[in-house]
Order: structure tokens, then C-alpha cells, then sequence
């Protein structure tokens, strides 16, 4: 009987890891890389900056600093007390984002190809 449901568990396990991993590659792989960095404030686009041009750039009146190297953008700097969008990492990728919430900032990557249908061709 114990072996029987160590079984049935293994068998879950192996059939959750193959669904998460299948979900996983197939999002990520219609992902393209972008062309700019979008910064929006309360909703309002305050900047629009070319991801394939490298540069520091001061945002919010200097409470954000915006990285762009190497096609990819970052926040370095905030002046928000949990730092969470400074850790959030690089984006490269249509539709990837970074907030800084206290701040009421966002920069998300658009442009370039997006995968979808072009009802023209």
C-alpha cells in the first residue's frame, strides 16, 4: 500500500514538472527582443529610449536612474526604501516590465517584432 502511493506521488510530481516546463518554453520562446525601453509615470509615457543606444538616464526628477547597455535596461538606482525594481533585473524582451511602486514608475520593453499576426501577408 505505501509503495503504491509513493508511485502515484512520483507519478504527479513527474506529470507537474513536465507541464510547468512545457508552459515555460512555450511563453518564453514566442518572446522577442524589443526596441526601446517605455518609462511611464502614473500612467503617462514620460520617455521613449532606443535600446540598441547605451546610456545613463535620470528619471522622475532623479529618483529613478535608467541603465540601457547592450540592448538590455535596468533601474541602478531608486530612491524607494525596498529597492524591489533595482532587483528586479535586466529586460531585453517584448513585454517584460520593471515597477517601482513607491515611485509610480514603470518601464517596460516594446518594439521590434512581437510574434503576432500580421493580417497584411
Amino acid at each position: 500500500m505505501k509503495k503504491n502511493t509513493i508511485l502515484r506521488d512520483a507519478a504527479l510530481i513527474l506529470v507537474l514538472l513536465l507541464v510547468a516546463g512545457t508552459l515555460y518554453f512555450a511563453f518564453s520562446a514566442n518572446k522577442e527582443e524589443g526596441a526601446c525601453a517605455v518609462v511611464l509615470k502614473e500612467g503617462e509615457e514620460i520617455g521613449r529610449y532606443p535600446l540598441n543606444k547605451d546610456g545613463v538616464f535620470s528619471l522622475n526628477g532623479g529618483s529613478n536612474t535608467l541603465v540601457i547597455e547592450n540592448g538590455y535596461a535596468w533601474l541602478s538606482e531608486a530612491s524607494c526604501p525596498d529597492k524591489i525594481c533595482v532587483h528586479m533585473g535586466k529586460i531585453h524582451l517584448n513585454g517584460q516590465l520593471i515597477v517601482c511602486l513607491p515611485n509610480a514608475l514603470i518601464v517596460t520593453v516594446e518594439g521590434g517584432d512581437d510574434g503576432g499576426v500580421d493580417i497584411f501577408s
